[in-house]
Order: C-alpha cells, then sequence, then structure tokens
C-alpha cells in the first residue's frame, strides 16, 4: 500500500485533533474539579455587594430610592418600548394603530431626552442626585436635598419650565433626604 498525501494529511489532522481534545480534556476537567470542590457553579447568579469605597465598613444601602427608581423607570419604559416594536412589527396592524405607536415612541424617545436634561441641569446647580418625570402635561421632579428653599425650588422650577415649556401649575418638585 502506497502512502500518498492525501493519507499524510488527513494523518496529521487526526493527530492535531487528538492532540487538542486531550488537552481540553485535561484543562476542563481541572476547572470543572476546582469547581465543584468550591461548591460553585459558573452559571448561577451571585449577589455582589455595592460599596462606594472599597475601606467602607457598611455597604450602600440597596433600598436607596434614585438608584430603585431609576431601575424601575428603565424596566417600565423598556416594556413600553417592546409593546411599541410589537405593534409597527405585527401585520396585523393597521396603519393608523403603526401611525400612533410611531407619535408614542417619538414622544417617549423626546421624554427620555428631557429628563435626561433636566436631572443634568439640576444636579449642575449644586444638588447630590435628582430624577425627573416628564410626560406630554405635567413633569415631576425628586431631588435629594436635606431642604429645598424657595431659591433652590425656583431654580429647578426654570429649568423644567425651559426645557419642557410646561406651566408651572403643571410641575411638582419633590424633595427625598
Amino acid at each position: 500500500m502506497i502512502v500518498g498525501k492525501r493519507q499524510i494529511i488527513l494523518a496529521a489532522l487526526v493527530l492535531a485533533l487528538g492532540t487538542a481534545v486531550a488537552l481540553n480534556w485535561k484543562f476542563a476537567s481541572d476547572d470543572f474539579t476546582l469547581s465543584q470542590e468550591a461548591g460553585k457553579n459558573y452559571g448561577d447568579a451571585q449577589y455582589v455587594e455595592n460599596n462606594t469605597d472599597a475601606d467602607a465598613e457598611t455597604p450602600v444601602d440597596d433600598s436607596d430610592y434614585f438608584t430603585q427608581a431609576r431601575l424601575t423607570r428603565k424596566t417600565t419604559r423598556d416594556e413600553a418600548v417592546e409593546t411599541l416594536k410589537e405593534i409597527l412589527q405585527d401585520e396585523n396592524s393597521t396603519e393608523e394603530q403603526k401611525s400612533e405607536a410611531t407619535v408614542k415612541a417619538s414622544a417617549l424617545s423626546d421624554n427620555i431626552e428631557t429628563e435626561g436634561a433636566i436631572e443634568n441641569l439640576v444636579k449642575a446647580k449644586g444638588f447630590e442626585d435628582c430624577l425627573a418625570y416628564v410626560d406630554e402635561d405635567s413633569a415631576n421632579v425628586v431631588v435629594k436635598t436635606q431642604g429645598l428653599d424657595e431659591t433652590q425650588a425656583a431654580q429647578i422650577a426654570d429649568i423644567i419650565v425651559g426645557e419642557t415649556n410646561l406651566k408651572m401649575e403643571n410641575i411638582s418638585i419633590v424633595e427625598k433626604p
């Protein structure tokens, strides 16, 4: 039997594949053994403490109002966006429904942009944190402060009016310590 080029190449590939499998098995089994010994599964979710300072003795309060409120707002918005996408992609949706969904998506986008601008401008005025909720006919702003005086409230109201063109009676400013 004569050994040709093809057989030599095939043998080399089989040898390389065998070596790769053996090395993979060796290293994978070591990692598996280590993870089983430590009682960990790399696919499981884990709770991680969030400290603002590495030397801090107490963790950041998980019930921080502003963090939770932002998360809730984002979740709600993501659900709304998903619903609008479904309407736009549904073949059974009428043109009127698609047009209305497009208008709502545009308004949602504008509100998100406006809220971000208000939050950044209020923080620029020296407030520690701020959360804005804006829709077509009202605005609510929550400000982290230990006491809001009339001048500060007026500054915040001016920012909101400047960004939204809403009337003062449609603006609510709430302080959160």
